[in-house]
């Protein structure tokens, strides 16, 4: 339904600075490109910067790199914001214990390390050691730990590794007592855990290594291998997957506990799945389907004997426990162990019994239940915030578990299963007093009338006079939810008297699957909307106004901002939209965009699908002339995931039919990809570079409110 039609010789460029005050911006040539959708052309002025490896577009690059730090350079208090995101972050931080074979392994980070080392012990705390540091992985902190997972004694791992941010990975095997290699490296395995059947090997999930550009071509037939150990990967078994009947995206594969099944689940989009199973102790028997369409979400959480426990939305929006015989697999033969209920389920397994994390206006309750599915009781939490990591081994008589919210950095509790007692087993020694801070959950109403939770967070005692800056940071997709967590970079933001306000809105998991979907597709418009109805609310309730608004998020979320920025840039001072989803008639054509079509559909799919994508679309939506709020889009040179050609060609159009006096910069990160594994210097230099672009464009010429006194936390 589609045809291209390429303009030649034009080569207008981009002169966006005439008026007084305005950035000279980098020539931006138009090189245009018409696509035919049912019978509409659209122009694409910059398909030319899709081309990552093309000289131009890093000549490009470079010189937007140039402009923008050398703005950066001119905010007086941006070095200060550094030195204090630097002292705050340099704090010692761990994650929760966990059991593997004789040794109990933890992460933990001295403070400003690039990358979270793991260590281990045997039984005595005080002998601890180093198992792996992958700040030695490269020099300059750009190679992390992407994953790690070991065999059913704990006598071998394999681990994967990230190259500048890369969604591509490698895998290395290693003996865990002696922590050598063991055989070579698997190469170009992407979106995949690694599953262990016994000693003997693992399953990995990859699809094939495209021709040209690995950093934006199409990615869309997910297969699962198994690595038999000491072969070399070109011998790897082709599990499932690979068939031109049916392509699947994403494909992913878990053993049981006992080695006995192997469950595979199989997806088109990133909603909806088919779940096999396999007999291992049958070398000849056949895949059987659990789940037989792409409707509803499956996944195992558990096994005990021939019976499985799967969790699945399956005739259950909000999520349901069921257990399934696998002599007698199929949906009919399914029995509740744990129900629906109003609020949204999230669960654990660990110590012999089922944790039920239930999301209550985005806020954690859990409950305890056995394996016969009888409720023991509520696990009594610290406070209102998010709790998580209760899962754990069969044989665990001791778990973890963290607690968290806006205001109150991560601490960690030791719980025992057996009398449900909590104690506190880690704090962070953090120079931050969470008890200065406050945060409040309002709700207020949308567009169409639709009542959206909202969590405001500030300092104690803040006067409400219109005048304060705010972040207002959102996401709305993918069932997704917002739940509250600490952030360094945010807890400096409120030392400055900033507020950081986060609404839960449609298109996110908060309240099930009729909330994710009332975001999706043809109402995708409601979750800008309800985006929109935030700010107003913190507009007319006095927490800030437009000269102090800044509109924040990432990915999805930057997608998010942009409409949000295109369809009412009167409402904020400062847009930050973060390697956003930014040219969705495109979209779908990079790396695995496809993929996420549940979410967005298509502008292939039908003529109103395309004129409600091209109605919104950033990329789309620039306008001649129009005030847009001062921007910094931010991108990275190896995001694999959400390919940079979306934050470039956003840049250039708005730097191309802007007029006004707020500065349109895009800062690229270099060697870096989507976000996970970014070193933490790389982290706290992009930080102070968007938080002092925020303040400086709100006017402050100084921090708001310096920090003069340290408070031990």
């Amino acid at each position: 339904m589609m045809k291209k039609i390429f303009i030649l010789g034009l080569a207008c460029m981009t002169i966006s600075c005439q008026d007084s005050g305005q950035l000279i911006y980098p020539d931006s040539p138009k090189k245009a490109v018409v696509d035919t959708y049912f019978d509409t052309e659209v122009v694409d002025n910059y398909r030319w910067l899709e081309d990552d490896l093309s000289e131009e577009t890093a000549n490009w690059v470079g010189a937007q790199n140039d402009l923008t730090f050398k703005e950066l350079d001119k905010i007086p208090f941006r070095n200060e914001l550094k030195r204090r995101l630097e002292e705050l972050w340099n704090y010692e931080k761990i994650g929760s214990p966990f059991k593997e074979g004789e040794y109990t392994y933890f992460y933990k980070n001295e403070g400003l390390q690039n990358q979270y080392v793991v260590y281990r012990y045997k039984e005595n705390k005080d002998n601890v050691e180093v198992f792996l540091d992958p700040n030695r992985f490269a020099e300059d902190g750009t190679t992390s730990l992407a994953g790690l997972s070991f065999s059913q004694d704990g006598s071998l791992a394999a681990y994967s590794i990230s190259e500048g941010g890369s969604d591509w990975r490698k895998l290395i095997t290693i003996n865990t007592a002696t922590k050598e290699i063991i055989e070579d490296t698997l190469k170009n395995i992407k979106f995949s855990g690694v599953s262990w059947l016994k000693n003997e090997g693992f399953f990995y999930s990859s699809y094939d290594k495209p021709e040209g550009s690995e950093l934006s071509q199409k990615t869309d037939q997910h297969k699962l291998y198994f690595h038999q150990l000491g072969t070399p990967q070109t011998e790897d078994d082709l599990i499932f997957g690979g068939t031109a009947e049916e392509k699947n995206r994403y494909v992913g594969a878990q053993v049981t506990d006992d080695g006995n099944f192997l469950l595979i689940s199989a997806a088109i989009s990133t909603s909806g799945n088919k779940l096999y199973f396999k007999d291992l102790r049958d070398a000849n028997s056949p895949l059987q389907l659990i789940a037989d369409n792409y409707t509803y979400d499956h996944y195992l959480l558990d096994s005990k004997g021939s019976t499985l426990f799967i969790v699945t939305n399956h005739q259950a929006p909000n999520q349901k426990l069921v257990q399934v015989d696998v002599n007698n697999p199929k949906i009919d033969h399914w029995v509740d162990l744990i129900p629906q209920t109003e609020n949204v389920l999230s669960i654990s397994s660990g110590g012999g019994y089922f944790f039920a994390e239930y999301m209550v206006d985005a806020l954690s309750k859990v409950f305890q239940y056995d394996q016969n599915g009888t409720l023991i009781g509520e696990v009594l939490l610290p406070g209102l915030g998010s709790a998580g990591s209760f899962g754990g081994k069969k044989e665990d008589t001791v778990l973890y578990y963290s607690f968290t919210n806006y205001a109150t950095p991560g601490v960690i509790y030791q719980f025992d299963p057996a009398t449900q007692k909590s104690t506190m087993y880690w704090e962070p020694p953090i120079d931050y007093s969470a008890a200065d801070y406050e945060s409040k959950q309002v709700f207020y109403t949308s567009k169409d009338g639709t009542k959206i939770p909202m969590i405001i967070t500030h300092k104690k005692g803040l006067k409400l006079t219109g005048k304060n800056p705010t972040i207002l940071y959102g996401y709305g997709g993918f069932n997704i939810s917002l739940t509250p967590s600490f952030s360094i970079v945010n807890a400096v933001w409120m030392e400055q008297g900033g507020i950081y306000a986060v609404p839960n809105l449609r298109g996110g998991g908060e309240y099930g699957k009729e909330w994710h979907k009332a975001g999706t597709k043809m109402q995708k418009q409601n979750v800008f909307d309800d985006f929109i109805a935030a700010a107003e609310y913190l507009i007319s309730e006095k927490y800030t106004s437009s000269d102090y608004l800044a509109i924040r998020g990432g990915s999805n979320g930057g997608l998010l901002v942009g409409a949000t920025m295109t369809q009412r840039p009167d409402l904020m001072q400062v847009a930050l939209p973060a390697v956003g989803v930014l040219d969705m008639l495109r979209y779908h054509t990079f790396t695995a965009g496809a993929g996420w079509a549940y979410d967005y559909g298509t502008a292939e799919d039908s003529k109103e699908m395309f004129n409600y994508l091209k109605g919104y679309s950033p990329v789309h939506n620039v306008k001649k002339g129009v005030n847009y709020p001062a921007t910094l889009i931010t991108t990275s040179d190896h995001d694999d995931r959400v390919v940079p050609a979306h934050s470039f060609k956003f840049a250039a159009e708005l730097q191309d039919n802007y007029q006004g006096e707020n500065p349109i910069l895009i800062r690229i990160e270099t060697n870096a990809g989507h976000g996970a594994g970014t070193p933490v210097n790389k982290r706290i230099e992009q930080a102070a570079d968007i938080y002092g672009f925020t303040l400086y464009n709100m006017g402050f010429k100084v921090l708001p409110e310096k920090t003069t006194k340290k408070i031990k936390g």
